[in-house]
């Protein structure tokens, strides 16, 4: 039996952001501070966590699948990404991947780490 999808488990709102380049005054292009592009609802489904031992530090990391409404703004999405949740803005993603399954262009899956440096 195949899974319905509707905006009813779309239950969070996130902010979905990149950086902004700036020119550093000599022509070149460097990363500035992150903007908001656009902000959507989505659906968070957590993964099994993990706690990898980074620079001899535990540090806890949770994977997750946000699942998202395709539009031209989440279609421009790439892994240089990121999302907030709109509600609770110490919550930050790092996208992953972003992957098309149904292939209908209905719904994205993103791939996102919470607990990891931006």
């Amino acid at each position: 039996m195949t899974e319905t999808k509707g905006a009813g488990r779309l239950r969070e709102r996130l902010h979905f952001q990149r950086r902004q380049l700036v020119d550093d005054g000599f022509g070149n292009e460097q990363a500035g501070d992150w903007i908001i592009v656009f902000t959507t609802a989505a659906e968070l489904r957590p993964l099994k966590g993990s706690e990898p031992v980074i620079a001899s530090r535990l540090s806890g990391v949770q994977p997750f699948v946000m699942q998202i409404r395709s539009c031209i703004e989440a279609r421009s999405v790439t892994t240089a990404w990121r999302a907030v949740d709109a509600r609770n803005p110490s919550r930050i993603f790092n996208i992953t991947s972003v992957a098309n399954f149904d292939e209908k262009n209905a719904y994205l899956d993103l791939m996102a780490v919470q607990g990891v440096a931006t």
